[in-house]
């Protein structure tokens, strides 16, 4: 089974870009688009091969994730049922026969962390939501998690210590995560390679490979043993994140 995930930054804009060549080319089973900013109607999707969900934000052209499945799924959850949490359209949930997949686009702290309060509510709030799924069965989570893991995964952690996305907090949450049973599929299979997936759009970034891993797919760890590959498509652009996939034995 193949999965790819992608931050479009505006599904709109992404379309002209070549993002319906990709997603047709990838011929994935599940493909899931973070920061769509977008509502229902908004756009005439160029595809008959998927079933397409959609969890919009309240508020036009912000924030918002949409997965096309091959398959339909056995049941869709918009948010985490959360009210405080769910109105900005972050979270959609496709569940399957043997798992969940989790899209998921996670809340950014901002400049000089002005949300990072609210992210660590939202990180706990999100993980008590996810472990809550696995008591059924297990979980596959991927989209823009808005943080670098360790070091290895930005181009300059020195500098960017303590800004949005590379704070110890941040970096905390997302350990925590992975100390609650979930594996980093890239970062088990490759432990030393360098590639970002999100380059900033000032100082020619991507162009000098000036870069971040901020976008991810975790797993529950009893679906260790079952991921075949993880891949950064880096090479694909049409927005300032890359798509990003995971090879998984259904």
């Amino acid at each position: 089974m193949k999965l790819i995930s992608w931050n479009v930054n505006g599904l709109r804009a992404c379309a002209q870009k070549g993002f319906y060549e990709f997603l047709h080319e990838s011929n994935a089973d599940v493909f899931c688009i973070q920061e769509s900013k977008m509502q229902e109607g908004q756009h005439d999707f160029l595809t008959e091969h998927y079933h397409i969900y959609m969890n919009s934000a309240e508020r036009k052209g912000y924030s918002g994730v949409i997965t096309f499945s091959k398959t339909e799924p056995l049941s869709v959850t918009k948010g985490i049922g959360i009210e405080e949490h769910d109105h900005e359209g972050r979270v959609l949930t496709c569940e399957y026969e043997h798992f969940y997949v989790v899209n998921c686009y996670t809340p950014n702290s901002k400049e000089e962390l002005a949300r990072l309060s609210y992210r660590m509510e939202w990180e706990d709030a999100f993980r008590a939501y996810l472990k809550k799924l696995e008591e059924t069965k297990p979980v596959i989570l991927c989209g823009d998690l808005n943080v670098a893991h360790e070091e290895i995964d930005l181009k300059n952690p020195k500098t960017n210590h303590k800004n949005p996305g590379f704070s110890d907090e941040e970096r905390q949450k997302f350990s925590e995560l992975l100390d609650a049973g979930f594996i980093d599929t890239f970062r088990m299979l490759y432990p030393d390679t360098v590639k970002y997936s999100w380059w900033s759009y000032r100082f020619n970034s991507r162009a000098k490979n000036i870069g971040w891993r901020i976008d991810y797919f975790v797993v529950s760890e009893c679906l260790k043993d079952k991921v075949k590959d993880a891949m950064i498509f880096d090479e694909v652009y049409g927005s300032d994140h890359c798509p990003i996939g995971l090879e998984i034995e259904a």
